[in-house]
């Protein structure tokens, strides 16, 4: 049987709104064309002179705490609207290997696949500033004191040692206590008896010597360093600097147009005036990074459904077309350029009749995983959706929260929804989402917690037709039903799961069954939302969904030769996670987090925890 991954899913709006766009090629755009700012390129890997942490104590609270929250817990009023949990970067298990020149890069280049935007509105000295503040979230006034006194006594020449802003901005606390063991050539291990405690509270303080001190009043020079230039983007009216390397300088290949067509089914005329947006997105030279959007402009469709925009191609740029049709945002599938095109032509556009008769759509497969490691269980219901129609079908949310054709376990909770990987796209409407027909099925997951007993009952309602049922059970966990057949243990995503089927449900019917004992092991199950969650919402799908495609598409194509690259995402390591979950206990424990910001992040950690299992 096949098992689907979960990936990311993008908030449209809220990722075309925070994502910078930039040219990465002298390209002349296409008449209406208005060129954007670009994201800012990075200078020295260094400030310099020593950042100001009151001001960037008030930078964060205007920029960073809506997200990361007052004391960077990721707790932020914004946190819960973002597809991805936010890192919480307050607590020592998540910054004390990071380097502030890489928090610096972050905030001036921002991060597109964890949702934060470029803060070009920041100069590069306030950015340097406010990540010095970041770095004092996990820190306490008593373990700078403890660390100062510790310094003084035992490295008469640290002040001196640490006071290169070049050196300390490449270095992570952890890099610090590790010289403060083992020294270096420069000065002795000093700290080599330290404990744990003593030797990051000598780092917090050593940090100090730099990165969290007023500045000094800056007094020009008539001789002073050069510092090292900033990347230059040659224009298409300068002359590219010698010896400095342009990225994407081949020749734009001139063309008539970008070509499509919209293919109509649905029976009724298009309407006279209808407009068509033609996005076009730039990859960029760093293949880690998302693509960025540097053309969004609107043209006219022909009354046979044809369009065409005059542009100009560079060879990996990516365009697609959206257009909306009754209140239904439809997308072209993305094309990319190839090398020496000429023209491009998109895939067609189908427009289909308009049904909110949800009896056309059936379940294909269900598939329902059980974690009971956690304090109550939950229940991830993995709904593969078909709709082999001619029409597309409407799915109002009137609530925000409700999809009218899948139900929750009857007395479960219901936490939200979230698509699988494979999924057909979907598509947004005012007021939920659309699904038109699809030779692929829609995969969604539906999230829900039921209190943990000796014997869990199980009812599922089916409020459509379901054609194939599938449990998953932690391995020494046992399911009996009237419908239930044995599948015995198996292996799955590196665990092992007590597997049964059920008969088919018809639209309208329910299954039961009962579930009892106790994991065989107490970690807990690898969570099948293996990447981040996001609640479907209004306006929830649309481009985003196509450019999250365009961003994995090129990411692979470009690293297909390469070794994979560790992952950097800190929710991937077990040990660090399990070490934020105890840290995080300690705070709760000593009244330093509210019980309902506690309770938030732990279940947050825990649900990480499960994905690097």
């Amino acid at each position: 049987m096949k098992f689907r991954h979960i990936i990311l899913l993008a908030l449209g709006t809220l990722l075309l709104a925070a994502c910078n766009m930039t040219l990465a090629a002298d390209v002349t755009p296409p008449p209406g064309y208005v060129p954007p700012t670009p994201v800012p390129t990075l200078g020295p890997l260094y400030p310099d002179r020593s950042p100001d942490i009151e001001n960037g104590k008030a930078i964060y609270a205007e920029k960073c705490a809506a997200c990361h929250g007052e004391t960077g817990l990721g707790d932020g009023e914004q946190s819960a609207d973002l597809p991805v949990s936010v890192i919480p970067i307050g607590l020592a298990e998540f910054s004390r290997d990071a380097t502030p020149a890489k928090w610096y890069a972050t905030v001036t280049q921002g991060n597109l696949e964890r949702f934060m935007p470029p803060f070009e509105s920041l100069t590069d000295q306030e950015r340097w500033d406010v990540v010095s503040y970041a770095l004092t979230l996990h820190t306490t006034n008593e373990q700078v004191e403890l660390g100062k006194t510790l310094v003084e006594q035992n490295c008469e020449d640290c002040s001196t040692a640490f006071a290169s802003l070049e050196m300390m901005s490449a270095l992570s606390e952890d890099d610090l206590v590790k010289l403060i063991r083992e020294g270096n050539g420069n000065f002795p291990a000093f700290g080599s008896g330290f404990s744990d405690d003593e030797a990051y509270a000598a780092a917090a303080y050593i940090r100090t010597l730099t990165f969290a001190v007023p500045p000094a009043p800056m007094v020009e020079s008539a001789t002073q360093t050069p510092v090292a230039a900033e990347a230059v983007t040659p224009s298409a009216e300068g002359t590219p600097v010698e010896g400095v390397a342009a990225q994407g300088t081949e020749e734009p290949v001139s063309v008539n147009a970008i070509k499509g067509q919209i293919e109509n089914r649905s029976g009724e005329a298009l309407p006279s005036d209808l407009k068509i947006t033609l996005h076009g997105y730039d990859h960029g030279a760093d293949p880690s990074a998302g693509p960025t959007e540097f053309l969004n402009i609107q043209g006219d469709v022909n009354p046979d459904g044809s369009y065409a925009f005059d542009a100009e191609l560079v060879e990996g740029q990516i365009y697609l077309t959206e257009v909306k049709v009754n209140g239904i945002d439809y997308q072209s599938v993305f094309a990319v350029v190839p090398a020496g095109a000429a023209e491009l032509t998109l895939e067609p556009i189908v427009v289909y009749p308009i049904t909110d008769d949800l009896g056309v759509l059936k379940v294909e497969e269900l598939q329902i995983f059980f974690d009971l490691a956690s304090e109550e269980a939950q229940i991830f219901s993995v709904y593969f959706v078909r709709n082999d129609s001619e029409q597309t079908v409407t799915i109002p949310m009137s609530d925000g929260q409700t999809i009218p054709f899948i139900a929750f376990p009857e007395g479960a909770a219901g936490l939200g929804y979230e698509t699988t990987d494979s999924s057909a796209g979907f598509v947004s409407t005012e007021n939920g989402f659309a699904m038109p027909p699809n030779a692929e099925p829609y995969g969604l997951i539906a999230f829900a917690s039921i209190p943990k007993a000796s014997e869990i009952k199980i009812v599922q309602p089916a409020l459509l037709s379901i054609e194939t049922i599938t449990l998953y059970l932690p391995e020494g966990v046992t399911a009996e039903g009237d419908t239930l057949t044995d599948g015995g243990i198996q292996a799955l995503q590196g665990a092992n799961f007590h597997v049964y089927t059920a008969a088919p449900v018809s639209k309208g019917g329910e299954f039961e069954f009962t579930i009892s004992g106790e994991p065989a092991t107490v970690t807990a199950s690898p969570d099948i939302t293996q990447n981040q969650t996001v609640l479907i919402g209004v306006g929830g799908l649309g481009v985003a969904l196509i450019l999250a495609g365009v961003w994995m598409y090129l990411r692979d194509r470009r690293n297909l030769d390469e070794d994979d690259e560790e992952d950097e995402d800190t929710f991937e390591d077990t040990e660090s996670n399990l070490d934020a979950i105890i840290a995080l206990d300690d705070l709760h424990r000593a009244g330093k987090i509210s019980g309902e910001a506690y309770k938030k992040r732990r279940e947050e950690l825990l649900g990480a925890l499960k994905k690097g299992n």
